[in-house]
């Protein structure tokens, strides 16, 4: 296995990996979800977060997704984890195996090739996921050399997602529910133990006959494990999110933004005032069904010790979410909900 404490030198310029190139947009005037957009540009500005909270309480009162925009990050810091990403699954399967993931322990960092889940009777997926864990000793994974060679612009790209992104979104979460402003921020500190992880996702294009087949399918409608998720921006028109009256609707991927969707965790720590709403990714319109869909996503879950209790707020109170209900998770840590989900 590789040695943790060594890293190829010297890192690789940006020539030395080809720029990935995006598919065009779909010509198809799909039915997209209604989301709000925030402005994190706002965050610093004299009473700009509370502004941001109030937007944010509006537009979750009915679907746990909304999109953010001047996030911190430029579109060529963006375009190159698509390309690390890309260079990833490139890798001869064989390669790839060296860093399989202990799926079968309930692990899930490192990589997961094609084929391991059942989509519906008789058709498994065509997905590979290359999962990085936060770079914290604990956590620390052997990694194929271009993750090594790469580290360092992959690890600031993560912390600035988890400081600059996720820790503006929690405050307002708090400020929504009138708590103190770093209340979720003390149980997501990027240096103590939590399964929060950076993925490089790719969807392999299947044939009209394996569409026909798999109805459509490429992942079955689910919500997920953690706090929240941040989806970058990718042109592939195929995540659907499923609204409160059973429909789904398209999510839009709008330049220079980046998807949220609320998860599990948020969901029980609020008994379900934050919802962590269902979705799925379907095969993409006509126009994009001959290319592979690459995603880039960051999952954020809290620290693994936290008890998934809900959390003591006048707001939940005043809103009738203050009694645990039958599906709360309360005796359950965040790192036990990860491993007991199937």
């Amino acid at each position: 296995m590789a040695d943790l404490t060594q890293f190829p030198a010297p890192t690789p310029t940006e020539s030395d990996i080809p720029t990935y190139n995006q598919a065009p947009e779909t010509a198809f005037d799909l039915d997209w979800a209604d989301l709000a957009t925030l402005d994190l540009a706002l965050f610093d500005q004299p009473g700009g977060k509370e502004q941001l909270a109030k937007q944010l309480f509006e537009a979750i009162q009915n679907i746990g997704f909304f999109y953010i925009t001047n996030f911190g990050l430029s579109q060529e810091e963006v375009d190159r984890q698509f390309s690390i990403g890309e260079e990833i699954f490139k890798l001869p399967i064989e390669e790839k195996l060296k860093f399989r993931a202990e799926l079968e322990k309930g692990g899930y960092n490192g990589y997961k090739p094609i084929g391991l889940q059942e989509i519906i009777p008789g058709v498994r997926d065509k997905t590979e996921i290359y999962n990085i864990p936060k770079f914290i000793p604990a956590l620390e994974l052997p990694q194929p050399d271009i993750v090594n060679y790469n580290r360092p612009v992959i690890e600031s790209f993560t912390r600035h997602i988890h400081d600059r992104i996720v820790g503006k979104l929690l405050t307002l979460f708090a400020i929504i529910l009138e708590l103190p402003e770093d209340y979720f921020l003390k149980v997501h500190r990027y240096n103590e133990r939590s399964d929060c992880h950076l993925r490089y996702m790719k969807y392999h294009r299947r044939t009209e006959e394996e569409n026909e087949k798999a109805e459509g399918i490429w992942i079955k409608g689910h919500t997920d494990f953690g706090s929240l998720t941040l989806l970058f921006r990718q042109p592939i028109a195929a995540l659907q999110v499923r609204t409160p009256d059973g429909e789904w609707k398209w999510v839009k991927p709008y330049p220079e933004s980046i998807t949220v969707n609320l998860a599990d965790s948020l969901d029980f720590l609020t008994n379900g005032f934050l919802k962590s709403s269902i979705h799925r990714v379907v095969a993409p319109p006509p126009d994009q069904r001959n290319v592979d869909r690459l995603g880039v996503l960051y999952f954020v879950r809290p620290e693994d010790n936290l008890e998934l209790r809900p959390v003591v707020s006048e707001v939940l109170r005043r809103l009738g979410y203050d009694q645990t209900s039958e599906n709360s998770a309360v005796g359950i840590t965040a790192g036990e909900w990860v491993k007991a989900r199937p």
